[in-house]
């Protein structure tokens, strides 16, 4: 906006009117992020910030009042992408590291956020996604597990349904893991679910509530539509189109862009949501989410569920509740694929 002369004071005002209305809406980006009185410093890590996931949630979480210290981290460019985002007029102080800076970048973190890795494009399948980022997301859990091995681990780098047993794995052979602190963010599940369940039936989304449970993958992911709130009738045809569009929501969104990216805004305002659930957690407010975490309310070793979180992760899992016959199908079909999955992350780090 250009400062010309001709502008009066009603026109100025109007401006810094709306500077400080968007400024609010920033602040409370979506759900009020906002520290309790007293509430502790806290750094976050963002491994792989310089990416199209990382940018806008390094972003968000400069947002963040409850963020002391934001330290970026990729292999490069992101001295650039923290210069940017630390002239945001917000409490976080930023810095930005790059390559051999990995160990700086992480130490004393609290909370360590993992989106790195490279997006999936069009014909790619999730073998092809995980050759690259299994590797990726191991030598970053690594560096974790040495110098900030108290650190919550909230893990996007896909396929989530592998690279979180990679994690933990990693962090068992270094003699640190704690199941309570690793962490598979599935949040943008239950953000397609609730925004498609919400448009399907002409709710308000922010009265709507969807479990999303399973895993992070196609038929792994099971939106249990029969204990959405507020509570509406689905016809089948309507049950099974917003089962399968929340499952395919990743697809939607590569195809959409024509191969010139993945969901890297929406999973950015997901992860930066669950995030700030994390924090809350750590500073004496429990939260409520789903995550996908090491499990037994399942045939599964790991499971997104609903689970509460405290001042050290995962306090509790909650079990499934009443499923309905559809449900029912679904839990059972997604488990050959998700054991699979499982599996194959355990034996990458183990055969290495």
């Amino acid at each position: 906006w250009s400062r010309s002369p001709w502008q009066n004071s009603a026109k100025v005002a109007a401006m810094s009117a709306s500077s400080r209305s968007l400024l609010n809406w920033a602040l409370q980006a979506s759900r009020g992020f906002a520290a309790a009185p007293g509430a502790p410093a806290r750094k976050v890590a963002v491994l792989g910030a310089a990416g199209g996931i990382g940018q806008p949630l390094s972003l968000l979480l400069k947002l963040n009042s409850q963020v002391s210290q934001l330290a970026l981290y990729d292999i490069a460019g992101t001295p650039g992408v923290a210069a940017d985002v630390s002239h945001c007029n917000t409490k976080a102080s930023v810095k930005g590291y790059d390559q051999d800076k990995l160990a700086e970048a992480v130490r004393g973190a609290d909370v360590v956020i993992i989106p790195a890795g490279v997006p999936r494009k069009p014909g790619m399948t999730r073998d092809d996604l995980f050759k690259i980022n299994a590797g990726i997301v191991r030598g970053l859990v690594e560096a974790v597990g040495k110098h900030a091995p108290g650190a919550i681990l909230n893990i996007i780098s896909n396929p989530v349904n592998s690279t979180v047993p990679i994690a933990a794995e990693t962090l068992k052979k270094l003699g640190v893991y704690d199941k309570r602190k690793v962490l598979g963010v599935t949040t943008l599940d239950v953000v397609r679910a609730k925004t498609f369940y919400a448009e399907k039936k002409g709710l308000d989304v922010s009265t709507v509530d969807v479990p999303v449970v399973g895993g992070h993958a196609g038929v792994t992911i099971l939106p249990l539509f029969s204990q959405a709130t507020p509570k509406v009738a689905l016809t089948m045809e309507e049950l099974d189109q917003l089962t399968k569009r929340t499952q395919d929501g990743g697809t939607e969104v590569v195809q959409a862009k024509a191969g010139k990216g993945s969901a890297t805004l929406s999973m950015a305002y997901a992860a930066a949501l669950f995030a700030d659930s994390v924090l809350r957690g750590l500073n004496g407010q429990p939260t409520y989410e789903y995550t996908y975490v090491e499990s037994n309310i399942t045939e599964s070793p790991y499971f997104a569920s609903k689970v509460k979180l405290s001042t050290e992760g995962v306090e509790k899992v909650f079990d499934l509740g009443t499923l309905s016959d559809y449900e029912k199908e679904g839990l059972k079909a997604m488990f050959p694929e998700l054991h699979s999955s499982i599996q194959k992350g355990v034996d990458f780090v183990h055969k290495a």
